[in-house]
Parts: structure tokens; sequence; C-alpha cells
């Protein structure tokens, strides 16, 4: 029933979200004004949801901006997204009707754009800030906060302060992170995290910070949010090397199981306590995981290993002396961490559907 209610006013939350942007648009449309947009977006997140950030960081070890990323993508270059066509985002805003918000770093400090969206996603990056110590160069959520606070503050500059604080309150935010912290940091035997907490302890840890976090994009503005929760990380394929049989990691996903659970609770939580706060969570656990386990309903052949022929010993990306499968359509994923654009697809339209076919709940 929770499932159900969440869907329903999600989805009434973005059809008026959409309608008053698409209102807004045509009213300035007939003004001739240029400036107006359907639908402003800022993006938050990791690999799952980057879109070049980290090609601008120098010495970061967390990059994809090199072949064979990319191949399916328009042009059939690496763009910096971490799979070899589009991202659930990217599927996802063209559905909408918007471009897919630029990488923050592709922008000048007061360029237009900023007001149309901008996504500040960045590989390696977590919820907590030594979360992918080792890439050297990446943007924490914490970062990517920062960022947006001075997306804000070049918004004031140009539009003034009403009509900022009105394009920042009326945009859409969403939010992907989490999986680094477990895949980067809590997961991995030499870092300290893992050994120093419990569980119980780390996902403490991550729900405390998290909510600091989304206070503080609150206080920039920020009121209609959603964060996607996260997928079943034990049957990637980094993962699944782990298992003497090839399997998923059960304990791995009761973890993310539980985090997902907290947020929830978490979102529940700020609702109450931020006045207008809109947040959503976005669950699409079982999704992913009936994916996995059933890929051929899907019209996929593998999922249980990754297109590109990766060494997880050293990273798990696709270089460039990887070996690709013959069919990329055939596999879930296309490195040991993300999905390859077919599945990328399959999950936006799962996504999005989901969003808007729920029917009104009946009264009591």
């Amino acid at each position: 029933m929770a499932i159900f209610f969440f869907k329903y006013y999600l989805c009434m939350f973005l059809i008026t979200t959409m309608t008053a942007a698409a209102t807004s648009a045509t009213d300035a449309s007939m003004t001739n004004s240029s400036s107006s947009t359907l639908l402003t977006t800022f993006v938050f997140g990791d690999s799952l949801t980057e879109v070049g950030n980290n090609n601008y960081l120098q010495y970061s070890l967390a990059r994809s901006d090199y072949p064979w990323y990319g191949i399916d993508f328009d042009g059939g270059q690496a763009t910096g997204r971490f799979t070899n066509g589009r991202t659930i985002g990217d599927i996802i805003s063209a559905k909408l009707g918007i471009p897919s918000p630029p990488p923050y770093f592709s922008l000048s400090k007061d360029d237009d754009a900023l007001l149309k969206g901008v996504n500040y996603a960045s590989g390696g990056a977590g919820i907590l800030n030594d979360t992918g110590l080792y890439f050297i160069q990446r943007l924490s959520f914490d970062d990517q906060i920062n960022l947006f606070q001075k997306t804000k503050e070049t918004i004031k500059a140009k539009i003034g302060d009403e009509a900022a604080k009105r394009l920042c309150n009326e945009a859409m935010y969403f939010v992907g992170i989490g999986s680094n912290d477990y895949v980067n940091n809590y997961l991995q035997p030499f870092l300290a995290d893992g050994q120093q907490y419990t569980h119980d302890e780390f996902v403490e840890l991550m729900i405390s910070t998290l909510d600091q976090q989304l206070l503080r994009l609150y206080q920039l503005g920020a009121r209609k949010t959603i964060f996607h929760g996260l997928g079943p990380l034990g049957c990637i394929p980094s993962q699944r090397v782990k298992s003497k049989t090839g399997q998923c990691l059960k304990k791995v996903n009761e973890w993310v199981v539980e985090f997902n659970s907290k947020v929830k609770k978490l979102i529940i939580s700020l609702n109450g306590r931020l006045p207008s706060a809109k947040f959503m969570f976005a669950d699409t656990y079982q999704e992913v995981y009936d994916l996995i386990e059933k890929p051929n309903v899907y019209g996929f052949k593998v999922s249980n290993t990754s297109c590109c022929n990766v060494d997880t010993s050293i990273g798990g990306l696709c270089l460039p002396n990887s070996k690709l499968c013959k069919n990329r359509k055939d596999y879930v994923f296309w490195d040991a961490f993300h999905p390859s654009d077919a599945a990328n697809q399959v999950l936006a339209e799962k996504l999005f559907s989901s969003l808007f076919s729920a029917p009104p709940p009946k009264p009591h």
C-alpha cells in the first residue's frame, strides 16, 4: 500500500510540476521571452548518472572519456558516461521532452545554461566524503551541493533574488547516490570503514550524513526532490566474482535493502519536518533484480558478467584494450559496475511507466 501511494503522489508531483512549467513556458513564449524552459532539473549522483564532470578532473582515476565508452551514444564517442550509450537519466529526460542537463564543469561560470538545469554527478562519489578516496579526484555529494550553491549565487546575480528563489523552489532535483559507499568503501577490505564499523553503525552514519545533506539542499531551495534508491549491488559483476559459484552476494543485497528502508523513513521524516518539502523515494530494487535474475524475459541473454571483458582486479572498467562482446544488446551489464544502454532503456521505461500508471487512491 505504501508503494502504491508513493507512485500516485509522485505521479501527481511530476504532472503538477510539468504542467506548471509548461504553462509558464507558454505564457513566456507569448511575450517572446527567450529564457523560459519547460522544466529545470538539477542532478546529483555518481557514475550511474554522470555525464562528464570527471573529464575535467585532471587526476581522477574515475573517468570514462575513452573507448569503448560511448560507442552506442550519438556520434559514437565517449562523453564521460559510464556506459556504452545513454544513462537512465538521459532516457527519462528525453521522455519528459527536455534535454539532459549538461555537466557542471562544461559550463562557464556565468553561462545562461545554468538557468535550465545542471548535472553535478561524479563517478566515484559517495554520501561520505572518504568514499572513493583512491580515485584521487571525484566530487562527493557534499562537493556537488557546494557547486549547486555556487550555481544559485550565479542565478541570483542574473535574475534577482526572488526569481532565483522561485526557480530553485520549482525545479526538480534528482539524487542517486550511495552505491560507492558500499562498493568503493565499506566492501573494500583494505579501507578503514569496513573494519571500523559494523554494518548497523555504517548505515546509521550514512543516513545521518544524508539527512544533513538533503536538509542543506532544502535550505538552498530544493522542494521537489526524488532520491533514487540503490539496486541489488550484490548482483553486479564486480561483486559476483567474489562468490565461488558466481552467484549474487546475499548479504550485500540484504544490506542494500536495509539502507533503502532507512532512506524511505528519512524521506518521510524530512517531509514532516520541512515546510513545503515534497521529497520522494524511487525504489527500483526489485525491477533491477528481476532484470538480472530473468534476463530472457526482457530480451537479454547474459546478466552475470559484462559485455566488456574487464579485469576486476584493476578496477573493472572497460579499457581501450578490452575485448567487447559480439552483440552488446544481449548483455545487462556493460562493465563490472554499470548497466548497458539496452538495460538502461528497460529500466528507464519501467521507472517512467511506474510513475505515471498509478490511478488515484480511493478515499477512506
